[in-house]
């Protein structure tokens, strides 16, 4: 019973202290008068929101999707098309955001999913570009110079246009949303999903239309991740057909795998490290890039659970080493629950 239950202490308590952390932000940032901290932060906790949305679709569902870009871009022109015609109302700007969302997510997602493995890649890059070269055509919006924001969106009497306002909503959104996937994780949806991505053809054979959790999981992941391009639009004042690039939904992907795909909190601590990292290097160096990369490919190479799965086997370790400490000399070691 001691072993199980270190078993799981060290993988939940370093991302409670991450979220401990995060919640301390705006008053360390209000004591010091340094803005700079909640911005930066804020861009993290956005970009954690986008990942864990991926993470259902990736992680769970085992959907490859490097498409995703296209439901954060989207959700960024929710905010942006109604603000350059004077409308700040985010309730406006929520609907049109769930509502693109959700349809795209449901027409690319029931196409893409009639492929698998590389072309299910393929395709949903294609739709993602398809988004891309849509909005860099839209000149009276900017065109690839993108356009600024002028009205943020107002919702319950906040302007999310304040950077201590969209942080903290972003925040309570991520701690929200995964309670929401912890709690996803084990119910039947979220077993049938994990079960397709072991094995499609035996969940099938079940009796249970694996396709069809697939499809709804993907739509759920598209409107999730219309909602952080939302807030990211915000956040930023800006809206910019580069945040529909594929070099994004790349990005996403490497989150969630360098936290632990399919973990509830492996986007957290993959958006942290990745845009952690990202702004330790770009301030070495201007050759970041060159840096970052190999980090990223040894990450992947040595750490195939990423974060998340090293603070598990950093947790076995210490319960065996109890174990054996606790164990009489001589005697067997005692049995690990699994």
């Amino acid at each position: 019973m001691a072993t199980s239950s270190s078993g799981w202490r060290l993988p939940v308590v370093v991302p409670l202290l991450v979220f401990a952390l995060l919640l301390a932000v705006p008053v360390a940032s209000w004591a010091t008068g340094e803005v700079f901290w909640v911005a930066f932060f804020a861009r993290i906790v956005i970009y954690a929101i986008a990942a864990t949305a991926l993470n259902l679709a990736l992680g769970y569902g085992g959907l490859v999707s490097l498409g995703h870009a296209l439901f954060l871009g989207v959700g960024a022109y929710s905010v942006a098309i109604p603000a350059f015609h004077g409308i700040d109302n985010g309730w406006v700007h929520l609907a049109l955001c769930i509502g693109c969302c959700a349809v795209l997510g449901l027409v690319t997602g029931a196409i893409s999913l009639r492929t698998s493995g590389i072309a299910f890649i393929m395709i949903t890059l294609a739709f993602a570009q398809m988004g891309y070269f849509l909005f860099v055509s839209l000149k009276q919006y900017g065109g690839d110079d993108g356009t600024s924001i002028v009205a943020t969106s107002r919702l319950l009497g906040l302007d999310l246009g304040g950077v201590y306002t969209v942080y903290l909503v972003s925040l309570a959104v991520l701690i929200g949303l995964t309670w929401w996937m912890a709690r996803l994780r084990v119910a039947p949806f979220g077993m049938v999903l994990r079960g397709g991505r072991q094995n499609f053809r035996r969940v099938n054979a079940l009796g249970v239309p694996a396709r069809n959790y697939q499809l709804t999981a993907y739509v759920l992941s598209a409107v999730l991740c219309g909602i952080a391009g939302m807030l990211l639009a915000n956040l930023n004042a800006f809206a910019s057909p580069s945040t529909l690039s594929w070099v994004v939904s790349g990005d996403l992907i490497v989150m969630v795998v360098l936290g632990g795909m399919g973990s509830v909190f492996g986007p957290l601590l993959g958006a942290l490290a990745f845009i952690g990292m990202e702004e330790i290097l770009k301030m070495v160096t201007e050759y970041w890039m060159a840096i970052f990369g190999p980090i990223i490919v040894l990450v992947g190479l040595l750490g195939r659970a990423g974060i998340q799965g090293f603070l598990v086997s950093l947790s076995e370790r210490r319960s065996r080493q109890v174990a054996s400490k606790a164990s009489p000399a001589g005697s067997l070691p005692a049995e690990v629950s699994p």
